[in-house]
């Protein structure tokens, strides 16, 4: 009897088994097609459809960025028969020398390329692309695969907006389930910043293939294909007419114009000159070698990579730093005798006015011996111990203005600029060695001291808002980052004492006119200070921010040119036009627009 219950047990166990497997058996070949599929693989040919790449918008909605339709045209060489090699080259535009090359490497590499298709011809215009399809069914092999490739409607920011070319080996590997040969890639400015969002997901087509390999109908009627997803679309915070028009400034010039919403850190205009041009972004693979060999560098973007002297904007920095640490005070006046003496040789210099003068004026004139009293108080009146350690604390009020670090934009490759260290003097004076001799120049925004003009920009941006600012940027995204009020150490307090000298610099006042009087515009309230920065490679660097209207401003700007010598003749008067057109929408001084719009420095 016990033999006998191990026989039925072991016999309802094998049934088990064998339902278990037959129940197996019937998901795989009947409810789940993927294992079969999967076997199928090997006949059927999958299609990648290209999604379109996302839209860049400006901030009032015009399109920056868009699509259009092109055509590649691709081979598969194992189906290509014998055909007209004229009429092909007549249907897609090469030359017959082209196609010939081509097909001898496809026969070389016959083994390596299997049933691959492969592009034959990129990005052919859908008029030439209609000549070829009415005639495809005389090239076997061939066909067209529909593509998306940018175009500018709106000639604004080419180094802003960056370019897309093809995807290097490089890219590939780092990225294999994003790219493969032939994808394109952002490869500079908002291009390839906003990679991720703009390119989409490609999808694709899947047919079966017959025992020849020639290409059939859809498998499973298309019910396994993938759509493609287009690309995010972007809004930037540019407005498209004010980047044109500060691009016209800058043409023949070398240097950058920034202009930012002080309020939101929203960058409104960003121009690097000598720049790309939309045509040329269009075109790049033909247009890159030309444009790396130009020694003006228009690839290079100034704006947030170029590091220069800040010149005597930089005073306004030093005169908040006086008034905080109380080594300054609004009505100190000190004598200006064309320059201060720092040492029994020498002389920092400066431009003729009356003297003595007291800190509104001394900005309003942009007073280089004002300013060095103000240093030298800063370093050397014993508060903080050794020059070593005061200059410490006068680096961390410098550092809380932006500089000496990038601001963190949303802009690839920002650069930080340089504010030196005590050990850098320490260096080449040795410890304990140094004074404010040394350093003097620091004083007036030379020496060792290097900003982006982003980050001068943003000064701008500070002394409007009195105090704070938020990172310049140029996507609107809500990102966190860039809502953050930074302040610097100076109490807010103290830029109410420095403003007027900068609304009078450009105004005039009870006594003479300022060193930026070329920006005043009637009802405008423009508040501006000059900067002439020494430049070892020319003449001067002009330099000028400025910020409108004073009480309520809507638009901080820096307008800085390589080589256009004193700031209030140069940069003071392009600044302004570009405020006036952001303010009004016109130009009421058209005699110095027509002077800045033909002033030239460069052969671009």
């Amino acid at each position: 009897m016990e033999v006998n219950n191990r026989s039925r047990i072991l016999q309802i166990v094998l049934w088990v088994v064998v339902a278990v497997l037959l129940g197996r058996l019937f998901q795989i070949q009947i409810l789940d097609g993927s294992y079969k599929r999967d076997a199928s693989n090997n006949s059927m040919v999958y299609e990648t459809i290209y999604p379109p790449r996302g839209i860049i918008y400006d901030r009032n909605g015009r399109v920056l960025v868009g699509n259009k339709v092109c055509y590649d045209i691709m081979v598969t060489p194992r189906e290509v028969k014998a055909f007209d090699t004229l009429a092909l080259t007549a249907a897609i535009g090469v030359e017959p020398g082209f196609v010939h090359e081509k097909m001898q490497w496809y026969r070389e590499h016959r083994s390596s390329i299997g049933y691959r298709t492969l592009t034959f011809v990129k990005q052919l215009p859908v008029e030439q692309y209609m000549r070829f399809a009415e005639q495809e069914y005389a090239f076997p092999g061939f066909s067209g695969q529909v593509r998306s490739i940018r175009e500018y409607p709106f000639d604004a920011g080419g180094n802003l907006l960056g370019y897309v070319s093809e995807v290097s080996p490089a890219e590939i590997r780092a990225e294999p389930e994003a790219y493969k040969g032939g994808d394109y890639i952002g490869k500079t400015g908002l291009e390839t910043i906003r990679e991720k969002e703009l390119r989409g997901r490609k999808g694709y087509h899947i047919f079966l293939r017959d025992s020849r390999n020639r290409r059939q109908d859809a498998y499973a009627g298309g019910e396994y294909d993938e759509p493609a997803v287009p690309g995010t679309d972007i809004t930037t915070t540019i407005d498209a007419e004010l980047q044109q028009y500060g691009q016209r400034l800058m043409r023949g010039k070398k240097g950058s114009l920034i202009a930012i919403e002080p309020s939101s850190g929203e960058i409104l205009a960003m121009v690097s000159s000598p720049g790309i041009s939309v045509d040329e972004l269009a075109n790049m693979g033909a247009n890159y070698s030309r444009l790396a060999a130009n020694p003006n560098r228009p690839m290079f973007n100034r704006t947030v990579q170029a590091s220069y002297p800040p010149g005597s904007v930089f005073k306004l920095v030093n005169g908040l730093i006086g008034l905080q640490e109380g080594v300054l005070q609004p009505w100190y006046e000190y004598p200006c005798q064309r320059g201060y003496a720092y040492s029994s040789r020498h002389r920092l210099g400066c431009h003729a006015h009356r003297s003595p003068i007291n800190l509104e004026e001394a900005v309003m004139m942009s007073c280089n011996a004002y300013f060095c009293f103000v240093m030298k108080n800063l370093l050397e009146d014993g508060r903080h111990g050794s020059v070593a350690d005061a200059f410490d604390r006068w680096r961390e009020y410098v550092m809380s203005f932006g500089f000496g670090a990038p601001l963190g934009s949303d802009f690839p490759s920002e650069l930080g600029g340089n504010i030196p260290t005590r050990q850098y003097y320490d260096r080449i004076y040795g410890a304990r060695s140094w004074r404010f001799s040394n350093v003097v120049s620091l004083s007036i925004g030379q020496g060792e001291i290097g900003a982006t003009p982003l980050q001068i920009a943003n000064l701008a941006a500070i002394m409007a808002n009195r105090g704070w600012y938020r990172v310049p940027h140029i996507v609107r995204s809500g990102d966190a980052r860039f809502t953050e009020k930074h302040y610097t150490l100076v109490d807010t307090v103290h830029f109410r004492k420095v403003i007027p000298g900068m609304w009078r610099a450009v105004n005039g006042g009870w006594t003479s006119g300022g060193t930026a009087t070329a920006a005043a515009v009637p009802g405008l309230d423009i508040c501006g200070k000059t900067g002439t920065a020494q430049n070892p490679h020319g003449a001067d660097n002009s330099v000028f921010i400025c910020f409108a209207p004073k009480d309520d401003p809507k638009i901080a700007v820096v307008g800085y040119v390589e080589g256009g010598g004193w700031g209030g003749s140069t940069s003071c008067p392009i600044a302004s036009l570009l405020v006036e057109k952001y303010l009004t929408g016109e130009i009421s001084r058209p005699e110095l627009e027509e002077r800045m719009l033909n002033l030239r420095f460069i052969d671009e």
